[in-house]
Formats: C-alpha cells, structure tokens, sequence
C-alpha cells in the first residue's frame, strides 16, 4: 500500500496562520512585557522567551508541512520589526533642545518706599506682567536613573506648561509623560493619571501643555512611564513655588 500523502492546506488556512503568528507574538510580547512584571530587564527577558517559542514553533509547523511558509515568514518579519523598534528606542538616545519658557521666582514683597518714588513709580508705565512659576520639583530615579528639573509654569496669555529641563533618562520603547496623583512608584502609575504626550527624547530641555482645569494639588507628581512594559523611569514631585 503506497504511503498516505496529507493534501496542502488551502490558501485561506496559510493566510489565516500568519495572521495567527503576528497575533500570538505581539500579544504574547504585551503580556510577557507589561503584565507579568513591572521589572523592566525581567520583561525584556520574558519577551525573548516568548518570541523564541513562536518562532520555534513556527519553524517545526514548517518542517512538516512546507507550504505553511506563510506562518514562518510572518514570524520573521514581524519579530525583526519588533527588534529593530525595540533596539532603536532603547539603545540610541533621543536628544532635544527645545526653548522652553521660563519664569522667576516670586520676590518677597519690598519695603514700602517713600511717597515721592511711588509717585514716581505710578507716572512709569508698568511692565507687562511675567510668566508665574506655579511648583518645581527634582526628578529622582525609579527603574533608570533620571535626572533633571520639571517646573509647571503660567505663561502670560497662553495657559500652563510643563517644562523638563538639564533632563536626562534612558531611552525605552514607548516612554510617555504623566502627571499622576496618589503614590507613584517603579510599578505603579499612581491612582489616576493624565498624559501629557510622547516623551520627546530621553536626553534635553522639553516642554508639555498642561490640560485645562487639571488640579495640580492633586495631580503633583510628573512621571516618566514605559507604556509598552508598564514599568516607571523617573518621576518629579511638584512642589508649590
């Protein structure tokens, strides 16, 4: 009796295996990243794990059955996109030199002068009135070492800015910048947050509008967050000025 021969598989079964492939890799890669633990090396290392499995198996289903190609060449493409991406943002650094607005101090109130200078003085046109730094706070590490000054300021005319600046971080995949409430830390965004943008590099002066009618009292921490593996790389606490 001649040996069985298995019929190839249909076209729309080939097809529907990548598009099985690229879904198993990146979903297994965010649970593996960003679900399973917030430490940042331990994530890297799971999803390395996991893509060797995809792709491990993706070679055997292959060796079976070679027109299921269409499985393994998924598997190769979408995982050297996710290389490429994964070591362009977390090997090479980001860097900016935005012009970032400024605002002093308050001063303490002066001693009141004589009446002939306050005549004076009111005969003077009065100076357009400055931007208002409204809290400052140092950035302090959590799972990269971050250095740097976040300062929320009331700029004349234009609403409130968030300004990074002599700011400094590693560079990470999908890096983002919260201002969050309650205790923030490594693994933990804080009890509720709100996105300020993309990070726009890891190293330089930057600035951020800060949303209208958001409660700096309560929204007081500045956070560097890796959204693609939920860990925290440095984080500013604001402080009135």
């Amino acid at each position: 009796m001649p040996p069985t021969v298995s019929a190839p598989q249909p076209l729309l079964v080939r097809l529907l295996s990548a598009a099985a492939v690229v879904v198993l890799l990146l979903g297994g890669g965010w649970v593996t990243g960003a679900l399973i633990t917030n430490d940042f090396l331990l994530s890297m290392v799971l999803t390395a794990a996991w893509t060797g499995i995809v792709g491990l198996a993706c070679l055997v289903l292959f060796r079976r059955r070679r027109e299921m190609w269409p499985a393994l060449a998924a598997f190769v493409v979408t995982a050297a996109a996710g290389g490429i991406y994964l070591g362009t943002q977390t090997l090479i650094d980001a860097k900016v030199d935005e012009n970032v607005v400024t605002a002093r101090t308050p001063a303490r109130p002066a001693a009141p002068a004589p009446a002939r200078a306050r005549a004076n003085r009111r005969a003077k046109p009065r100076p357009a009135p400055a931007n208002a730094l409204l809290a400052k706070g140092s950035f302090r590490s959590l799972e990269h070492e971050t250095t740097g000054v976040a300062q929320a300021i009331e700029v004349r005319g234009r609403g409130r800015v968030l300004t990074l600046t002599h700011f400094q971080t590693s560079n990470g995949p999908d890096l983002r910048v919260y201002l969050s409430a309650g205790s923030v830390s490594q693994g933990s965004s804080g009890e509720a947050f709100r996105e300020l943008g993309k990070l726009k590099g890891n190293i330089g002066d930057q600035q951020y509008e800060i949303p209208h009618g958001l409660d700096l009292g309560r929204f007081s921490t500045v956070l560097i967050w890796c959204r693609a593996f939920s860990a925290g790389f440095g984080l500013a606490p604001l402080r009135g000025a």
